[in-house]
């Protein structure tokens, strides 16, 4: 695998080796000690599925603490632009965000630390999404901030008004708005 820096310290695009033939294709979309060793020590708990249709927006989501996760995500069918906004107080990259495009076929994969919102939005007529969680859903800690926040000027390649939000989704707050729960000076790991 190989870990390709961003613009954020700590959120990293992650490409693995893939071996191929005529039979089809083989790689690692996970290896504990590469990750510990690449990314950071970490132990994903929860792995969770998402297949969603062309247009559908899905964030921007966080866990508040002590619920708070860090994401290891992919996609396995389809094509999505992923998204990761830092909402730590205090960090020289807050209200900054990494947006990547992840696809089925390039099997790039982005990790999403602590103290980040993320969301997608689905590029292709269907994607399958993945991800990897290192703490477990908790209902109770959900977070958010509007996808469309002005402020962030993130371009989800797709036509607002063909964005399909679920109704939660359509009602959070801008970042200015909102106290984060997160400090840059308080380490998470």
């Amino acid at each position: 695998m190989t870990r390709i820096e961003t613009i954020i310290p700590d959120v990293f695009i992650i490409e693995p080796k893939v071996f191929g033939d005529s039979r089809g294709y083989f790689f690692e979309s996970f290896r504990d000690d590469w990750f510990r060793e690449n990314i950071c020590k970490t132990t994903f708990v929860q792995d969770n599925e998402s297949s969603s249709s062309y247009g559908v927006v899905r964030g921007l989501h966080f866990q508040k603490p002590p619920f708070t996760q860090s994401k290891l995500v992919r996609v396995v069918e389809g094509k999505v632009l992923d998204v990761a906004v830092d909402i730590r107080k205090g960090s020289p990259t807050f209200g900054k965000y990494v947006a990547v495009e992840l696809t089925a076929e390039k099997h790039n994969m982005l990790f999403v630390p602590r103290g980040f919102a993320h969301g997608f939005a689905v590029l292709s007529e269907h994607a399958v999404f993945q991800y990897k969680c290192d703490n477990y859903y908790a209902p109770q800690a959900e977070g958010a901030i509007a996808y469309d926040d002005k402020e962030l000027h993130i371009d989800w390649q797709i036509d607002p008004a063909e964005a399909i939000l679920s109704e939660k989704d359509k009602n959070h707050k801008a970042l200015r708005d909102i106290d984060s729960p997160f400090d840059y000076n308080i380490k998470l790991y």
